[in-house]
């Protein structure tokens, strides 16, 4: 219950983060991170891999540069797209098509923990696929101690 409980939350604050920040450029007190701080968000390495897992259904990605291999338990040797990256100032999104259907992925800091095993991950992941949202967890392939099956 608490995990579904952190999820949603977390789901609701990437979401709200990049939302407030395509509509306007004038800095809010709304607005997430230090208003101060006007970089892009820089965690993250353009050449970084990052690699996400969720739960519910179980699914997986791996990002590695402008490409994404996305698997799930019906897909399990993966599909490669190409992605658009984007560096807010709070997190990442990764934008694309899969199978048709809009594809957006939003990457924000914090512990996430996918809900099945006892690891802690460094980063909350939303992806949306057309109508469909799935939550998960991400970690930087090589990079972070953490989370690495």
């Amino acid at each position: 219950m608490t995990v579904c409980i952190a999820r949603r939350a977390a789901r609701a604050a990437v979401l709200a983060a990049f939302a407030l920040a395509g509509c306007s450029n004038a800095v809010s007190d709304a607005a997430p991170g230090d208003t101060g701080d006007m970089e892009p968000f820089a965690a993250i390495a353009p050449e970084d891999t990052l690699r996400l897992t969720g739960t519910e259904p179980f699914w997986g990605a791996t990002i590695a540069g402008d490409t994404l291999q996305w698997s799930t338990s019906e897909l399990p040797d993966g599909i490669t797209v190409p992605i658009t990256r984007f560096a807010g100032r709070g997190g990442l999104s990764f934008s694309g098509e899969l199978e048709g259907a809009a594809l957006d992925i939003s990457i924000v800091p914090g512990d996430c923990s996918d809900g099945m095993s006892d690891r802690t991950y460094p980063f909350f992941a939303v992806v949306q696929i057309g109508g469909e949202t799935r939550e998960g967890c991400a970690w930087r392939e090589g990079v972070d101690a953490l989370g690495e099956p």
